[in-house]
């Protein structure tokens, strides 16, 4: 295992060695190379003065070099060179890395690369930024891989930051282990809208990779592949992860399956580390030696969110916020004739279950979907059984001049001090009432919405701290044509948006901050894959998205295996159209599998 070491003055003439043979592995000949060596040379003072460190295999050889460079703000990567033997083996990536957390501690915030032409594609694949400021000279001992043959060098830029004050507080700073158990979570409800086996559920249960910014261990329901879990390892920079799945036969819930294996059980909370949830459950307390509160969940139903942003709002305060008009019908009788005047006065209705994920149990009926359905008795005929909440539909967006987005949400989380913080606002995609994503990052809620959302949401969270309610939530908004936002539910667990926020938060870590990302619940895929299929298509989509500057992770891989094969996946970039480029590079890759194996 390859390992980052500060370097000692005695080394500094293999070293200049390394740097040498590094160089000439690009092909350039002796005269240039001659020409570069005053400029490549390290010298005993050099170790201390340029932050010199060496990258060591588990043979005691040294295998790379690095230097960070300059005084904060503003600060170089002065070297970063590897044994030719060594390349493609991680060690640049490991040392890039290591040059970017150090320059954290030092309160660097710009660090500039003057890069060798051939190793521009390395940089924009570590995250690096080209920037127009011309490169330094062939003199400039911040550069000395410096032009070639009249081919200049190429600047490129990182922004270091430290991990995001609401990541550290989430896990304490450090690590955490991860438990999947959302079908659990689901279960607790007993709504007529989910599925009884919790199928998606435990594909879901694959993002426990991410409920953190970096985890420990994983702890799952289903088999996962093991080449997905090193792929998202080596995207993310994690190392020294635990993977225990297939923990469930049947569905006695994850947290009373790791309960009935007690060395496993003892391993995982006597850790002294976090142990995360999808949700909070009573199985989950009594795992984690959690008091259970009676009624900590009560927000997740819909009609008492709706009660408790009626509360906040009675207080006024959040002229940006509207909240439809909502009623609890006591059958299904009384929900088709209230469905049937609002029909028939041309007003959409939303239908909604008291509890549901991702969409389920939520029916958005215009009045021309209610009469191409037979009519209202017959709508309802067709939904589950279960008490109904009957919805005013809030409009879209003819009077703000734009088509920005409709479907937006606030996430944050209660502390078990009972502080509740802000993690931030993400842009839903949302069809036909369904959840399908969510884009996280800088600039992705637009102006006009920014204010509005933050204040109300905290509010919430406020709320939620006062009735006892410790973990992640999230308020979801409808936008209405006159720009103001309506809240349509709370959902207290993680969701979606809140796995881009961990894995954009990682990002910013270790590559420089600014990165948008971006969750797609359900890519198709043209075929069903084997395993180490899946496993070559998921590392061609990570190196096509490196190509355009963006950053791949297999989110979901489980569904790959359906019938109906699909992938959840995050993709990251630093502009939008870099993003959008990356999904659909996946999406049409993916889709294109099919391709293989001839016409159907």
């Amino acid at each position: 295992m390859v390992k980052v070491r500060a370097a000692r003055p005695a080394e500094a003439e293999d070293l200049t060695g390394l740097v040498m043979r590094s160089k000439a592995h690009w092909g350039y000949d002796a005269a240039f190379l001659a020409a570069c060596a005053p400029e490549l040379r390290i010298r005993a003072g050099d170790v201390t003065a340029r932050r010199v460190v060496v990258a060591e295999n588990g043979r005691g050889e040294v295998v790379g070099v690095a230097s960070l460079e300059g005084t904060p703000p503003r600060a170089e990567l002065g070297l970063l060179f590897v044994e030719p033997s060594a390349v493609g083996q991680g060690v640049g990536r490991l040392l890039y890395r290591d040059v970017l957390r150090r320059a954290v501690e030092l309160g660097v915030r710009r660090l500039v690369i003057d890069s060798d032409p051939h190793a521009t594609g390395f940089y924009r694949a570590m995250g690096a930024v080209p920037v127009a400021e011309p490169a330094a000279s062939a003199a400039s001992p911040a550069a000395p891989a410096a032009e070639a043959g009249g081919t200049a060098l190429v600047r490129f830029e990182a922004a270091p930051v430290p991990l995001a004050d609401w990541a550290r507080a989430w896990t304490g700073g450090g690590r955490a282990v991860h438990l999947g158990n959302v079908g659990e979570f689901n279960a607790q409800f007993a709504d007529a809208t989910l599925d009884r086996e919790q199928r998606p559920a435990h594909h879901y249960a694959c993002l426990a990779a991410f409920y953190s910014p970096y985890p420990a261990a994983l702890v799952l329901p289903r088999p996962v592949p093991r080449g997905w879990t090193e792929l998202v390892c080596r995207q993310l920079g994690w190392t020294g992860v635990d993977v225990y799945d297939g923990l469930l036969d049947a569905d006695p819930g994850l947290a009373e399956a790791v309960r009935a294996r007690p060395a496993l059980a003892a391993l995982l909370t006597g850790s002294g580390l976090p142990l995360v949830p999808w949700g909070r459950t009573r199985a989950f307390g009594r795992l984690a030696g959690r008091p259970w509160r009676d009624g900590e969940l009560r927000y997740e139903s819909k009609s008492a969110a709706h009660g408790l942003f009626g509360r906040i709002l009675a207080d006024g305060g959040h002229p940006g916020i509207v909240l439809p008009r909502q009623w609890r019908v006591d059958g299904r009788w009384a929900a088709a004739r209230m469905l049937a005047a609002r029909t028939r006065a041309g007003e959409s209705t939303v239908l909604k279950s008291e509890h549901g994920v991702g969409g389920s149990g939520t029916t958005v009926l215009t009045p021309a979907r209610v009469r191409a359905a037979g009519g209202a008795r017959a709508v309802l005929r067709r939904l589950p059984r279960g008490p109904l909440l009957v919805e005013e539909y809030v409009g879209g967006a003819a009077s703000r001049g734009d088509e920005g987005p409709r479907d937006l949400t606030y996430d944050g989380f209660v502390d078990e001090a009972g502080r509740a913080h802000e993690v931030g606002g993400a842009v839903m995609e949302v069809a036909d009432g369904c959840y399908r994503g969510a884009t996280v990052g800088p600039g992705v809620v637009p102006g006009w919405a920014e204010k509005s959302l933050i204040a109300f949401g905290a509010a919430v969270g406020r709320e939620l701290a006062d009735s006892g309610y410790r973990g992640w939530f999230d308020v979801d908004f409808v936008a209405d044509g006159t720009g103001r936002l309506a809240p349509t539910e709370t959902n207290l667990r993680l969701t979606g948006p809140s796995i881009a926020f961990m894995v954009a938060a990682r990002l910013d870590a270790l590559r420089g901050a600014g990165h948008l990302v971006r969750i797609a619940d359900r890519v198709e895929l043209g075929a069903r894959l084997p395993e180490a299929q899946l496993d070559e298509l998921c590392a061609a989509l990570a190196r096509g998205c490196a190509e355009l500057g963006a950053v791949f992770v297999p989110a979901i891989p489980t569904g790959a295996f359906e019938p109906a094969p699909w992938l959840g996946v995050l993709v990251a970039a630093r502009g939008r159209e870099v993003l959008d480029a990356a999904e659909a590079l996946v999406r049409a890759e993916a889709l294109a599998v099919g391709a293989m194996f001839g016409p159907s």
